[in-house]
């Protein structure tokens, strides 16, 4: 038994087809197939049910599955342990942002990440708050930026900055003339929202829990975009809420339509993201300190009102 066999008996379990998960394995079809045939002529059990489409694990399987993972985990770790030791900062690491944040946060710190550690290979990801707790439970990325708190005991979370909502009122509308916005004055109803999903449309909805929906429009947007909320209301069909940073690259115009709200604005904490057992920590703190560097002189707000990105039940 080697952990090269048990790396491909994952991969086939996570993909479910043995050529693809060759291909995510950098090795051709008949030489994973190969080993991990070998793996249950040694272990004189079937480990999947090659008949079904997908192929599926058989019961002996989903326990040899479980045992893999955690075997495959522990030998990574000692790469990490030597890394840790000796200060070194390189190797592969996984990231994952959420959509909310990447487009604005990503561009500020990457290159200046990779220009002062050149050693590290940074693998990132487009992931939802959903799929980062997953993952990082999984062992599948290293670390995740997103909104929070998470409130789940398995993750820590290093909050990097908070970031205030602003109002783009259209004129016309009943907030236009008005200099600043209560968080009372708004109705939730009358706001464009992302589609289901994103963490930020759960916590705007937070923000207006209190009202009910009694839409008088006559559509229905799902839109992962900010660019898209924005657009539309300018051309007057509502109000939408936007994060401070993607306020940032508004043309001067645009900006007119944007309302701060009074102290402390409403806002969402952006934290750094990895598992308790997570060992590449030196890796984890570059990445903090690279961030820390960027955002400080483009945020740096404090008094404000955290917004909880948790759906509440």
């Amino acid at each position: 038994m080697t952990i090269t066999q048990l790396k491909y008996v994952l991969s086939v379990a996570e993909y479910q087809n043995f050529t693809v998960a060759a291909e995510h394995s950098f090795v051709t079809q008949p030489t994973l197939s190969m080993q991990i045939q070998k793996l249950e002529d040694e272990l004189n059990a079937k480990i999947f049910n090659r008949s079904t489409k997908p192929i599926e694990l058989t019961d002996i399987g989903k326990k040899i599955v479980e045992q893999a993972k955690i075997i495959v985990d522990e030998s990574n770790r000692i790469t990490d342990i030597v890394h840790q030791q000796k200060g070194y900062i390189g190797g592969e690491f996984k990231l994952g942002i959420i959509p909310t944040i990447m487009p604005t946060l990503l561009p500020m710190f990457l290159q200046n990440f990779t220009k002062k550690y050149p050693k590290v290979r940074l693998i990132i990801e487009e992931l939802t708050t959903e799929e980062i707790i997953r993952k990082l439970t999984d062992g599948h990325i290293d670390a995740a930026i997103a909104a929070t708190p998470l409130e789940n005991e398995a993750i820590k979370e290093r909050p990097l900055y908070y970031e205030p909502f602003v109002g783009l009122i259209p004129q016309g509308h009943r907030l236009f003339n008005h200099k600043n916005i209560n968080i009372d004055e708004l109705e939730v109803d009358d706001i464009l929202l992302l589609e289901d999903g994103h963490c930020f449309k759960e916590s705007i909805l937070n923000l207006c829990r209190s009202y009910r929906s009694d839409s008088s429009r006559n559509f229905q947007l799902q839109s992962g975009s900010f660019d898209t909320l924005i657009k539309l209301s300018k051309e007057g069909l509502g109000m939408t809420l936007i994060p401070y940073l993607q306020t940032l690259d508004l043309n001067e115009k645009d900006k007119g339509f944007l309302r701060e709200f009074y102290a402390p604005p409403p806002a969402r904490e952006v934290s750094l993201l990895y598992h308790k057992s997570q060992l590449k920590m030196q890796l984890i703190e570059a990445l903090k300190n690279t961030i820390d560097g960027v955002v400080r002189g483009a945020i740096s707000f404090s008094d404000v009102k955290i917004v909880s990105p948790l759906q509440k039940k």
